[in-house]
């Protein structure tokens, strides 16, 4: 298993908009972003934190449905 990278929020959120993930609002230091599926629409939101913390990141990254693997390649 790929250890969870060390990445400030603007490299998270470029990495999740190549994926498919649109910025819907942002209030205070959070961005909510959102993702249209067929029969779902999934929702997350990243802190605006330099960096993000890598245990935080573990749970966007579960809740994006995205491996550490490929969310290092969409980095």
């Amino acid at each position: 298993m790929s250890k969870v990278p060390s990445v400030n929020y603007p490299q998270v959120i470029n990495a999740l908009h190549r994926n498919g993930w649109i910025i819907v609002r942002q209030k205070g230091s959070h961005i909510r972003l959102q993702k249209r599926l067929p029969n779902e629409t999934l929702k997350i939101i990243i802190p605006a934190h330099r960096p993000i913390k890598r245990s935080t990141l573990s749970h966007i990254l579960k809740q994006a449905h995205l491996s550490v693997k490929e969310f290092i390649e969409l980095l």
